[in-house]
């Protein structure tokens, strides 16, 4: 039987950047989800959506369907001393406050001399990639949980402090 909106998924998942192993959390605790409401990304989902409880699956997710295409253009030059007591490198990560107050993730892409390129892209973006998934369980959603948007296991892991974060829960993916 198909999983269906508003369910509660948990999964076991290792995905890979052609033989790069990205993320896992084998031999960890699952990934507890709301089906359906946009808490993974759209490819997984999709592939999940068949899979039966119990079930292994390998299955490739399109660029477009994970964390979407590359944009040269989602990339920005800001004065060096805007890092102040950073020791950057590139590659390296940071967040910081977008303009609606959200939080953002950049990639420190080039270090000038008075100023560094920051790279708004996901760091998979425009890559497809390979999810080993095994379906733990399946269960219908508690009305409060559906209210919420967060699934009791992620309450009870974050204390009850977990909110609607994007990915798994909070910071998920």
């Amino acid at each position: 039987m198909a999983i269906q909106t508003n369910q509660i998924v948990s999964i076991e998942y290792e995905v890979r950047d052609g033989d790069k192993v990205v993320d896992s959390n084998v031999g960890r605790d699952p990934l507890v989800f709301m089906y359906g409401v946009g808490q993974i990304i759209p490819g997984l989902e999709t592939g999940l959506a068949s899979m039966e409880v119990g079930e292994k699956a390998d299955l490739l997710v399109k660029a477009a369907d994970a964390y979407g295409d590359r944009d040269e253009n989602a990339k920005q030059e800001v004065p060096k001393d805007q890092f102040a007591g950073i020791d950057l490198e590139i590659g390296m990560t940071l967040y910081g406050q977008g303009a609606d107050g959200g939080t953002v993730q950049v990639i420190v892409a080039e270090i000038g001399d008075e100023n560094v390129m920051i790279d708004f892209n996901h760091p998979l973006a425009g890559k497809d990639l390979m999810f080993s998934v095994t379906l733990n369980n399946v269960r219908d959603a508690s009305a409060e949980e559906i209210a919420s948007g967060v699934p009791a296991e992620n309450m009870q892991e974050q204390g009850g402090c977990c909110g609607t974060g994007g990915g798994g829960c909070c910071g998920g993916h």
